[in-house]
């Protein structure tokens, strides 16, 4: 990813931050419409869980300088989700559910530029984690 890419990002979650629990309702209410096969692989409860969303997302954002610093964490938590039933294919559930939630959330400041700098973004890091957790798959 290059410097334009990053700042994208960054400059747009930094107007989700103050919405972030909004921003949390609205991804997980278009997952489960949208898959809602991994409605299941929820168990707890679900404010908590957005908030442990906000912040792995703000982890990731305000890292994207420094990928070697937060791939490890990324990959440890992709090969845990494993244990809680997510599959390979849910990643691109997912990453449609977070770009139509910032589309919503952040309205017109979610111009085509920043709209490409997340699906480049999240396309990177999911693509580390899906090897981490499936690596079998990853060689195929």
């Amino acid at each position: 990813m290059d410097d334009k890419t990053i700042t994208l990002v960054q400059e747009s979650f930094a107007k989700v931050e103050p919405i972030k629990a909004t921003a949390a309702e609205l991804f997980y209410s278009d997952l489960f419409a949208a898959a809602p096969e991994v409605r299941p692989l929820f168990k707890g409860n679900m404010n908590e869980q957005g908030m442990k969303l906000m912040g792995t997302l703000a982890v990731v954002v305000n890292g994207l300088h420094t990928l070697d610093q937060i791939v490890p964490a990324a990959q440890a938590l992709a090969i845990r989700h494993v244990d809680y039933g997510v599959q390979p294919e849910h990643y691109d559930k997912v990453g449609a559910s977070l770009i139509r939630t910032l589309e919503q959330g952040l309205g017109p400041d979610f111009t085509s530029d920043v709209r490409a700098a997340w699906i480049e973004a999240y396309g990177t890091l999911s693509s580390v984690m899906k090897q981490a957790a499936y690596p079998k798959e990853a060689l195929q």
